[in-house]
């Protein structure tokens, strides 16, 4: 077998999730218009890279593995986990109208993106991975670097007609010794990163069936991991699907614009005003952030708009 089906539960779009992907950065992400979506990672646990095409299914979404060609049992149940964590169709998002029924503003944002969910990092260890390379640098100068390194580092899968690079496997960065645009401590970070990943330290899994503080207590102890960090892995890597970001500067200025106010909330109004978005509160903070960007253009360089 090399197929799978993950069903849908609540609102959902893939197209949604493809155009997320377009201006994400991390992702370095280029769709061919109206082609299946087409995924390289390393699988949690495992460190094999695989490679998926993932197309709408009348039954909800399928997966198809190309890479490897002959996944064994284990494999296959855990791209199978891996890609519903990334398209955050591992959480029933069946009560998520609901948020909008209670926040008259959060149902515009619904409208506005329907069936966007999360689309996460490929695993925590990636999205760690990232906020290291991101550090004390710009978006874009961070994406060309991390794209360099699945390029040089880490290992190809064909699609037919092109092929993507994977972002390379713990195994390949814990003896990484420096790779050009890391900095400082970086390298360092990094293979630190690596080995805690290899030990079982940023597993997804594991994050989420933690309390929320002590996960990102955990995280915080990886070198090069701070607040911003640790929640970004969490919320992000993992997929926690109801926290909400306390270090994130842009959420803060997402609600004052959504919620037309003339300050950026304080942690307790933040709080307060998150309270209503229980238990999607991630999710809502992704529609936020993506509003923002689309009225700012601030991440992409994009005039206001520029994203569809």
């Amino acid at each position: 077998m090399r197929t799978f089906i993950l069903p849908v539960r609540g609102p959902f779009s893939l197209a949604a999730s493809t155009r997320f992907l377009e201006g994400f950065a991390p992702a370095a992400f280029d769709e061919r218009a109206g082609q299946p979506l087409e995924l390289a990672f390393p699988v949690d646990g495992i460190w094999q890279t695989a490679g998926v095409r993932v197309r709408e299914h009348a039954d909800g979404v399928e997966g198809e593995i190309v890479s490897p060609e002959a996944p064994g049992a284990e494999l296959l149940g855990a791209v199978r986990d891996q890609v519903a964590r990334i398209l955050s169709l591992d959480v029933d998002g069946s009560g998520f109208p609901a948020v909008g029924e209670r926040d008259p503003v959060v149902a515009g944002l619904q409208r506005r993106y329907p069936g966007l969910r999360p689309v996460g990092f490929w695993s925590p260890y990636e999205a760690a991975a990232w906020a290291i390379i991101g550090a004390r640098i710009r978006i874009r100068q961070a994406a060309a670097i991390k794209a360099r390194m699945a390029g040089e580092l880490g290992e190809p899968v064909s699609f037919g007609g092109r092929a993507l690079s994977a972002f390379p496997a713990p195994q390949r960065l814990a003896s990484l010794d420096g790779f050009p645009g890391l900095t400082g401590r970086k390298p360092e970070w990094l293979r630190s990163l690596a080995v805690a990943a290899l030990d079982g330290r940023l597993d997804a899994a594991r994050l989420r069936a933690l309390p929320a503080e002590e996960a990102l207590a955990q995280l915080r102890e990886l070198p090069g991991i701070g607040d911003f960090s640790a929640e970004l892995v969490l919320l992000r890597g993992a997929g926690a699907p109801d926290e909400v970001p306390r270090h994130e500067s842009r959420l803060a200025r997402a609600v004052a614009l959504a919620y037309h106010r003339p300050e950026p909330p304080t942690a307790d109004e933040l709080a307060r005003i998150s309270g209503n978005w229980r238990p999607y509160r991630t999710w809502t903070t992704l529609l936020l952030r993506a509003y923002l960007e689309d009225e700012t253009g601030e991440i992409a360089g994009r005039p206001p708009g520029g994203r569809a």
